[in-house]
């Protein structure tokens, strides 16, 4: 198989990919054609079908695995296919572990490193919360490990939400050592449970898009009724760290016009969302330099920075 990485422009495809998107358009002329977005384990790529009628294009939908065969170009700085040839796939022409993005890390490691925090938590409050989702809820977790922690932006992938969730309390961990007025146990806390509402807001690979839940309230609201739900479960546990950790979770990304409810008003809130935005943002830049591939020059405008990028030169 060739890996949409693989491709340059110049290449010609003869091979099976996912199809991910699927819409009808028009062309200024009024030519019907189709937009179709493939995918595979590397990534995705913009595909035409310009002549949707035409003998060597039969049908198919969103989420079949497709045949096709077409050429790649480059429009507007970004690779394109063309498509001549496109065929539904038979099972056992493709594998599907082949068509699903996935994160390079061993997943068992990294859950592993995260309940480590856990019993790192002095708090018995704090620990028996923690414990109640990332122990004791079997479906919780196993939504967790093989959950994306965006649908396109960054950590997009099969164990994205666990490798982000397990960066950010890294980070978490760093600030609290480094500034003793952090309480520990609340920052850590909050760092392991900030995404846990992306389980609800994406559904599963392969589509990984936004459930109605998701559309309508998004991860932060979701997260914080979650951690409501499993508190109400733990005796006792105090109204005022109940309060502390929520607002944690409803000002995680800073700012209003990033969807945060509410802006950090204490100290673990403000470096939650710092440990968060750092994270985002170094592993978006890194997906940017990858998906380059070899080019070393000037990569364009990018949306998510306001900026024009490029890998950094050499000695």
């Amino acid at each position: 198989m060739r890996y949409i990485s693989e491709l340059k422009e110049g290449s010609r495809i003869q091979d099976i990919y996912l199809c991910k998107h699927k819409q009808g358009a028009v062309t200024k002329t009024g030519k019907p054609y189709e937009t179709v977005i493939l995918q595979d384990r590397t990534g995705q790529l913009d595909a035409k079908i310009w002549d949707p009628n035409s003998e060597g294009i039969c049908d198919f939908d969103v989420l079949d695995y497709i045949y096709v065969a077409g050429s790649v170009s480059s429009f507007n700085g970004q690779l394109q296919a063309s498509l001549r040839q496109v065929r539904k796939a038979d099972e056992g022409e493709y594998i599907p572990a082949d068509y699903l993005p996935v994160t390079r890390k061993n997943t068992k490691m990294m859950m592993g490193e995260l309940l480590t925090f856990i019993e790192s938590v002095k708090n018995p409050y704090l620990k028996k919360l923690l414990k109640s989702f990332f122990e004791e809820d079997g479906p919780f977790i196993k939504t967790f490990v093989s959950h994306s922690a965006a649908k396109t932006v960054h950590h997009s992938f099969v164990g994205g939400l666990l490798e982000h969730t397990l960066s950010v309390v890294r980070l978490s961990d760093y600030l609290a050592a480094n500034y003793p007025a952090i309480n520990r146990d609340l920052l850590i806390s909050c760092a392991m449970l900030h995404d846990i509402g992306k389980t609800r807001e994406l559904s599963a690979f392969p589509m990984n898009e936004y459930t109605d839940d998701g559309q309508m309230l998004g991860h932060i609201m979701i997260g914080a009724e979650m951690i409501h739900d499993h508190i109400r479960e733990i005796p006792d546990f105090p109204a005022k760290l109940e309060t502390e950790v929520k607002h944690c979770i409803l000002a995680h990304h800073g700012e209003y016009e990033y969807g945060s409810p509410k802006k950090p008003a204490i100290l673990e809130a403000i470096a939650l969302n710092l440990a968060d935005n750092t994270d985002a943002k170094l592993e978006t830049m890194t997906e940017i330099l990858e998906n380059a591939g070899d080019n070393n020059d000037w990569l364009g405008f990018n949306r998510f920075f306001e900026s024009n990028l490029r890998r950094t030169g050499g000695n």
